[in-house]
């Protein structure tokens, strides 16, 4: 299809609200596209075509568009761009294609009804998502919109709030933003009491208490971590992430992930960062999809295997960290082949041999090598003394730089 596609923020307060500029483009639509809600809201138009919404509707949504008459015309919530449509047209048709009209939108609403300024807030989507996607944004004295799938989110935010130790939290229920159905509700987190929710509701959320949440430099303590000793410990993981950079939207590998803490860190970086760890035992494999579960990101994907094979057939990566398991044969030639060109690959090794094959790749490829030595303050007698960590070699390059 090479149709243009106009895009038409809806407000709460639906026909009613629509500026005449709006209004003109939806009654000159010959297919106009949208959620039932909002297509029954729009007075009928003589000749016109309505089609709601499919099911699964990215799978769907191209051949609908090939079969449209024009001018489409598609109906939106608020601004098409925050959790909406208009983000998927965009992606499938490109900016070319698709004119966005929006409507003030649920966020900017709520941050009015709430006297928050846009700097002071992050904004966590967990429209059809796992409500756990809120965890990497705890923080103590840190305010959230939470936008919800239903009137069930708030209360599973406020469960898994109280879990975390963040049940102190104020919740402030807005329903029906811009209507004139519009409610507000309050409660705390650990005591919610709240029983009639709308089903268009957002979250507003001061966090209060202490938990996992976010992490200062990004990097969680260790005992964030479930793990039974196979861990990147903080100092190296700071300094693997550091290497591997992570990027919105971009995939890492993590090769023999152990408890998962490399791809935990990668993806809480940003919302959009994929991550796939690899690990063979299934004791491990456990580990990390608890760990990803508890900490934020249920979307890291787990594969149960060794590599390289378990590498055969997976996504390229943009970045690829191996914490273990660089000795054996095809591993990093495996990683190195996937990688995508500018891509990033770090590796840590703690005994001879692999530093030994570290060397010649280093030698080979180029990058940079470091051995980094870790020690701690611990009692020694009636004193106190550094106890050295072993050492790990860590090789880390960029594609394209040899």
């Amino acid at each position: 299809m090479d149709a243009h596609v106009t895009v038409v923020g809806v407000g709460a307060d639906g026909w009613e609200g629509l500026p005449e500029s709006s209004r003109s483009l939806v009654r000159a639509a010959a297919t106009l596209l949208g959620g039932r809600r909002h297509l029954d809201a729009i007075p009928a138009v003589a000749g016109q075509d309505r089609v709601a919404w499919p099911s699964p509707l990215r799978e769907r949504l191209p051949a609908l568009l090939d079969e449209a008459r024009e001018p489409v015309v598609v109906l939106a919530s608020g601004d098409p761009l925050v959790s909406g449509i208009g983000t998927t047209l965009l992606e499938l048709l490109g900016p070319d294609r698709v004119t966005v009209v929006p409507a003030v939108s649920s966020v900017a609403l709520a941050r009015a009804r709430m006297g928050w300024p846009a700097e002071s807030v992050t904004v966590v989507s967990v429209v059809g998502r796992d409500v756990r996607l809120v965890v990497p944004a705890l923080s103590a004295g840190r305010r959230l919109l939470v936008l919800s799938s239903d009137e069930t989110t708030p209360a599973a935010v406020a469960t898994l709030l109280t879990d975390l130790g963040w049940g102190d939290s104020e919740l402030v229920v807005l329903g029906h933003l811009g209507s004139t159905d519009e409610s507000r509700a309050t409660s705390t987190a650990q005591g919610w009491d709240i029983t009639d929710v709308p089903r268009l509701n957002l979250l507003a959320v001061e966090v209060r208490g202490s938990g996992p949440g976010w992490a200062a430099g990004g990097v969680l303590p260790d005992d964030a971590f479930e793990h039974a000793g196979q861990i990147t410990k903080r100092d190296l993981r700071a300094s693997a992430l550091a290497r591997l950079a992570p990027a919105p939207g971009q995939l890492l590998w993590d090769v023999g992930a152990g408890s998962g803490s490399i791809g935990v860190e990668w993806m809480r970086a940003w919302p959009s960062a994929r991550a796939i760890a690899v690990e063979p035992r299934p004791d491990r494999v456990a580990l990390v999809r608890g760990n990803a579960d508890a900490l934020g990101v249920p979307g890291l994907r787990v594969v149960e295997g060794s590599a390289p094979e378990a590498l055969e057939g997976l996504d390229r990566p943009d970045a690829v960290f191996v914490g273990g398991g660089a000795t054996v044969d095809g591993v990093l030639d495996s990683c190195w082949d996937a990688l995508r060109p500018g891509g990033r690959l770090v590796v840590h090794g703690v005994t001879a041999e692999t530093e030994a094959v570290l060397l010649e790749r280093y030698g080979r490829h180029g990058g940079e090598l470091v051995r980094l030595h870790v020690e701690r303050a611990e009692p020694l007698g009636s004193f106190t003394g550094w106890t050295p960590a072993r050492a790990v070699s860590q090789w880390s390059v960029t594609k394209g730089d040899s």
